[in-house]
């Protein structure tokens, strides 16, 4: 059955080549019949989407259980054993609450037969309009890019945990076994340049699939070890309100608590490529009924992960919980697990940053298409026979701007090792906008719900309370930062 769609697939593929490229020499000319064709969604002619429950799931959980795990225990470490769970349960209720309202926001007016927003500027776009469409455009592209830099940034620092750890192992503990980023975020960087070439959303499932068991691998190595380190201690460390005063200074365990809350919200954060998921669901049902399922899932599962990670790393390592669980101080035997899980992290990394890059590489190209519609570089595409995977379009405008984009980020990678504080503010800064005040506006819009009655005004008070949150975490992430620049040396050699 797979091998006859995958089939299927291709030739629609084909036929959808030659469909567009048959549309740009002459308009008048319908070359195929947009109803009832097997290849093609008949409301508007794209190519059919083939998306279930379980692959958008996987999609979700490859968005969320991302590198932001890691630092859960250290957030939980400023905020306590009351105040942590009880603000990571709060993210998830309303981030699965947001994403609802976002989900009905896939299709402008009716739920079924509405017009499909292919991404979220579009549904931006149709819904609201004006200024708030360019305003959302570039905080969500501006987001993307962050999370680029921060992927590259956490995973040279998984491959530099492996060396350290390995060479700390043969040393037996002698050699401190200083090491440069630079190469790491390299390679990382020439295996993005390749994966970026990959043309679009649809084509990434395998790789979101492969991304979701490695995120599952490396969190379970760490609760694992996590909940090892309990039972070696006897006794669950930590206290009620979080970090103690004497550890830290009273303003600064203010600051901490503040950036601890941008982590957790950049630990959530999925709302950005939502509808560009959504967009790769099959219909019927509504798809928007099919992504609810998807998101209920997927928060239910990562929220169950990051309780049992958070809450197992701050039980281990007390107020010395490490700011990224696996690569922090906090676990060297057995060396080859740790080896193992950081391992994972770095597949994991490569993946998810394709799955967040192609809504930012997919806008640029269809707003270069169509301001150079007769650009040979831009439109021309090349028929390339791949061994063992038949063919491959090659677009040089693709070619040279993915690989721009990928080589600008590693360099700012290179240059801002430190990136863990800006993630949180990127996390913070994006978490209002995309994942609560557009979904908020887009819905009351779509619904028609009245001025000041008491919904409207509800969503209204989610809106304002998730603003201050923002607000505090960036202000608690822009103080981190100030921290990091007064003992910071770019390019430094050894960490």
């Amino acid at each position: 059955m797979q091998m006859g769609e995958n089939a299927a697939s291709k030739n629609c593929h084909k036929n959808h080549h030659l469909h567009n490229h048959h549309q740009v020499f002459d308009v008048s000319i319908d070359v195929l019949p947009q109803n009832g064709s097997k290849c093609f969604d008949d409301d508007d002619g794209r190519l059919k989407r083939t998306g279930t429950l379980w692959t958008a799931s996987a999609h979700i959980i490859t968005a969320v259980i991302g590198s932001g795990v890691l630092s859960l225990a250290w957030a939980v470490a400023q905020l306590g054993w009351v105040a942590g769970p009880a603000v990571m349960f709060l993210f998830s209720l309303v981030t699965y609450y947001t994403s609802s309202l976002l989900t009905d926001c896939y299709r402008t007016g009716d739920p079924d037969t509405g017009k499909r927003n292919y991404t979220y500027m579009d549904a931006v776009q149709s819904i609201l309009g004006g200024v708030k469409v360019k305003l959302c455009g570039f905080i969500q592209y501006l987001g993307l890019f962050g999370i680029a830099i921060g992927y590259t940034i956490a995973s040279s620092i998984s491959m530099m945990a492996i060396k350290r750890s390995n060479c700390f192992h043969q040393s037996g503990g002698q050699n401190p076994c200083h090491l440069s980023s630079n190469p790491y975020m390299i390679m990382f960087g020439i295996t993005e340049i390749l994966l970026s070439q990959i043309p679009d959303f649809d084509q990434l499932w395998w790789l979101s699939i492969v991304a979701a068991v490695m995120s599952f691998t490396y969190s379970s190595i760490g609760l694992g070890l996590g909940i090892g380190k309990v039972a070696v201690n006897g006794t669950f460390k930590g206290s009620l309100t979080g970090i103690s005063i004497g550890t830290v200074t009273e303003t600064e365990k203010i600051w901490r608590s503040f950036q601890a809350l941008g982590a957790i919200a950049f630990a959530y954060s999925y709302s950005v490529i939502l509808i560009e998921i959504q967009d790769t669901v099959k219909s019927p049902p509504a798809e928007s009924k099919t992504m609810k399922k998807a998101a209920r899932i997927s928060i239910v599962v990562t929220t169950t992960f990051y309780m049992l990670c958070g809450c197992m790393g701050y039980a281990a390592f007390g107020d010395l919980a490490p700011g990224n669980l696996l690569t922090g101080f906090g676990f060297y035997n057995p060396y080859w697990l740790v080896d193992i899980a950081n391992a994972a992290i770095v597949i994991h990394l490569v993946g998810a940053y394709q799955v967040f890059c192609q809504p930012l590489f997919a806008f640029i190209e269809k707003w270069a298409n169509q301001k150079w519609p007769g650009s040979y570089f831009i439109t021309k595409e090349f028929n390339i026979a791949v061994p063992g995977f038949g063919l491959y379009k090659l677009n040089l405008f693709r070619l040279v701007w993915r690989t721009i984009f990928v080589i600008l980020t590693t360099v700012i990678s290179m240059l801002l090792p430190f990136f863990n504080d800006v993630v949180g503010i990127l996390g913070a800064l994006g978490f209002w906008p995309l994942t609560v005040y557009f979904p908020v506006e887009m819905y009351i819009v779509q619904k028609k719900i009245p001025k000041w009655s008491t919904r409207w005004i509800c969503l209204q008070i989610l809106s304002m309370a998730c603003l201050v949150i923002s607000l505090v975490a960036v202000a608690g992430s822009l103080a981190g930062v100030v921290l990091d620049l007064k003992a910071y040396k770019p390019f430094k050699t050894s960490y």
